[in-house]
């Protein structure tokens, strides 16, 4: 099963921001923002067990038990187990992440990608999701950003491990499919090197986005495409400064990236576009990615991000960013 045909629509609704990533968010908000997910038709849901340690995945299964379970499609991630054992959020090492989460649940977090913990993450998930079965499991993270020079031989840990074991329950019918879920393309272009297991899919966060796509676009959007891998957009606003946030990669923006946004911004309001319909359709308009899956913390978020997939968006606009070097030549666009 290819996971677009799999997947009800081009935007997912990303739910990082559900556990507490940057500032506090009240229950009744988060409950109301998925909602508001759910109300605008968006049936597709990704979660992670980092996400506040298990905040995310709590405040999303409380909402989606109230719907049928055969009318949404959901994916959870693996690489870390959620301990009943607390530590303080803010002093946890999440190599480039630092304090991401430092508003979630206090419970301490490990990382092991080996079998016997991804077979007890999907369990810890299932319960916290409120769930008998999970769609998708995508590994999470084994990149560098959060393991530097040693990420390779995390990396082996999971390959022998959460691949194979995913693979497996893929193979029995327990979920509908399977891959990683990183911040990196390296570990992507390493997979689909392999001879097996195989994934389905790939959910790359801010690396195929109006800011940062080159490297992507290079080796492994073509050789996802010849090999039927289909990619989900993670962050395709790139950590909410394509969206009228402060923050690009999960930190504070620096000033060439403000500068960079500066100068797509003037050129969107030259021609009337809207930066979020800017940043949503570029992700989009790769014949690889299926899926973005922006995240939000209000429910208002949820409709913008409606609008944005359906706004008209003129060729002049992606030519005068091509002009200006803002996008690579090779970088498909939306055609009206």
């Amino acid at each position: 099963m290819t996971i677009k045909s799999l997947l009800p629509g081009a935007l997912g609704f990303g739910t990082a921001p559900l556990g507490n990533m940057f500032r506090a968010i009240p229950d009744e908000e988060a409950a109301a923002t998925v909602e508001a997910a759910w109300d605008q038709g968006i049936r597709y849901f990704d979660t992670a067990p980092f996400y506040g340690a298990g905040l995310s995945e709590i405040r999303l299964g409380d909402v989606l038990a109230q719907h049928p379970r055969d009318e949404y499609v959901l994916s959870t991630k693996v690489g870390r187990v959620v301990l009943d054992e607390t530590e303080d959020p803010a002093e946890r090492d999440l190599g480039e992440k630092g304090g991401l989460f430092e508003h979630g649940r206090p419970n301490k977090m490990i990382n092991d990608y080996t079998a016997d913990a991804t077979l007890r993450s999907i369990e810890d998930s299932l319960k916290r999701l409120r769930t008998d079965r999970l769609d998708i499991v995508w590994v999470h993270d084994v990149a560098q950003d959060f393991y530097g020079d040693e990420w390779l031989s995390a990396y082996e840990t999971a390959r022998t491990g959460a691949f194979r074991v995913l693979q497996k329950l893929r193979e029995e019918g327990v979920i509908k499919a399977w891959g990683l879920g990183v911040n990196r393309v390296e570990p992507l272009e390493l997979t689909l090197d392999l001879d097996e297991p195989k994934p389905d899919a790939f959910l790359l966060a801010g690396r195929y986005t109006l800011l940062d796509h080159d490297r992507a676009l290079q080796r492994l959007l073509p050789a996802a495409s010849a090999q039927d891998v289909d990619i989900v957009v993670g962050g395709p606003y790139s950590s909410g400064i394509l969206a009228g946030g402060t923050h690009f990669e999960y930190q504070k923006a620096p000033v060439a990236i403000v500068d960079k946004v500066a100068r797509i911004k003037a050129i969107a309001e030259r021609y009337g576009v809207g930066i979020k319909a800017a940043a949503l359709q570029f992700s989009l308009a790769h014949p690889a990615t299926v899926a973005a899956i922006p995240g939000a913390t209000k429910p208002s978020r949820i409709a913008e991000d409606v609008a944005a997939l359906g706004e008209t968006i003129p060729a002049a606009f992606w030519t005068a960013l091509r002009e200006e070097k803002l996008i690579a030549d090779s970088a498909p666009v939306p055609t009206a």
